[in-house]
């Protein structure tokens, strides 16, 4: 049979538009591949996929670091109950020129003091009149991790003996601390020695030190014992300054590092301090030492293994409060406290615990 025009021309038709469909096909499939490619790690990062196709959210959960007790929580001292509800287990507020004590809780247990320490380095340093001005090599702390260490200072960094002391006091730069140390006429065990001197002529005849930096566990002191170092050291005008700069910059080689203070108070309108001090390792909780003037007199205050990373200084606004509510002839008031507590000895504490002297990391 023959064809007519018209059919001919519907199958031209047909293998024309067969053809275009089979090009678009050829153009439209590696963009298709690509656009598989990019979605299937989109939808993995975001998480596997149900039968009905839909992302599931990853069940895997965070880790979370428990925070050892400390010793004065192992000993049941942060369950002393004190009329200001303070989160600490020792406190200790006395007047500086009197000796009055205003308030007082626990303070005759033995803990371990943390960065406080530092205070203690400073003063035997200054004793030793060592010159200010000169070059110190940056030290690796003994108990440094490679892992853990959270120094700005670079070992072998040249810095002054006055500059690491600043970094010591108001950024409680164990590097720092360490470092003096060293350069202390005899080294460590001559720097150690002194400072357990220094402590029998203060009076601080519960205290004991190993080491410069407050990392070791070791370092022991009461409140009491510690009050007494507070009231030493504001006699050193340089220790009153370091201790409550707010920041300071110094160049650590070819860069300039900025440090802050560790203690949030000396930066508030409402507080007048004198010198401070802060720490903090697991074993000793978070410690606060301060010479400030709160309600027209001069007041040194002690805070000791206070439970949680702001308590310690919500214990300082609660004190000062008090403080500011009191009569001027108000006589002193005392918190029932515990019997003594003496801790046995423990292991150094490496700076894996994170002590919250170590610049940049206690922050209020």
């Amino acid at each position: 049979m023959q064809k007519t025009w018209g059919e001919s021309l519907v199958k031209r038709a047909g293998v024309w538009a067969a053809g275009v469909a089979a090009f678009v096909c050829v153009l439209v499939s590696p963009a298709m591949a690509t656009t598989g490619a990019d979605l299937r790690p989109t939808l993995k990062a975001k998480g596997t996929l149900s039968a009905s196709g839909n992302p599931i959210a990853s069940r895997r959960k965070a880790r979370v670091n428990a925070e050892r007790p400390s010793l004065g929580q192992k000993q049941g001292l942060r369950a002393t109950e004190d009329s200001l509800e303070l989160k600490s287990s020792a406190a200790l507020v006395i007047d500086q020129d009197t000796d009055e004590v205003l308030f007082s809780k626990n303070a005759e247990a033995v803990l371990p003091i943390a960065s406080i320490t530092k205070l203690m380095t400073a003063i035997v340093v200054v004793d030793a009149a060592q010159p200010m001005d000169e070059t110190l090599k940056v030290s690796k702390v003994s108990l440094d991790t490679p892992k853990n260490n959270r120094s700005r200072l670079q070992v072998g960094a040249s810095l002054t003996r006055g500059e690491l002391m600043h970094l010591a006091l108001m950024a409680s730069e164990n590097r720092a601390a360490y470092s003096i140390g060293a350069a202390y006429p005899g080294g460590l065990p001559a720097l150690v020695e002194a400072m357990n001197r220094k402590a029998v002529e203060l009076g601080m005849h519960d205290s004991h030190f190993v080491e410069p930096t407050g990392l070791s566990a070791d370092n022991r002191s009461s409140a009491q014992d510690l009050a007494l170092l507070v009231k030493a050291a504001y006699q050193h005008p340089v220790l009153r300054e370091y201790s409550t700069a707010q920041d300071a910059s110094v160049a650590v080689g070819r860069r300039t590092v900025q440090f802050r203070s560790t203690n949030s108070l000396v930066r508030s309108p409402m507080w007048e301090i004198g010198l401070q001090k802060t720490g903090y390792i697991s074993e000793a909780g978070r410690c606060l030492v301060m010479q400030a003037n709160m309600a027209g007199r001069k007041l040194i205050m002690v805070l000791l293994d206070s439970a949680g990373r702001y308590s310690r200084v919500g214990d300082a606004e609660r004190i000062r409060r008090w403080l500011d509510t009191m009569p001027a002839a108000a006589q002193a008031t005392t918190t029932t406290v515990a019997a003594p507590v003496t801790v046995e000895p423990s292991p150094a504490v490496t700076e894996g615990e994170r002590d919250l002297g170590r610049s940049g990391s206690d922050t209020f």
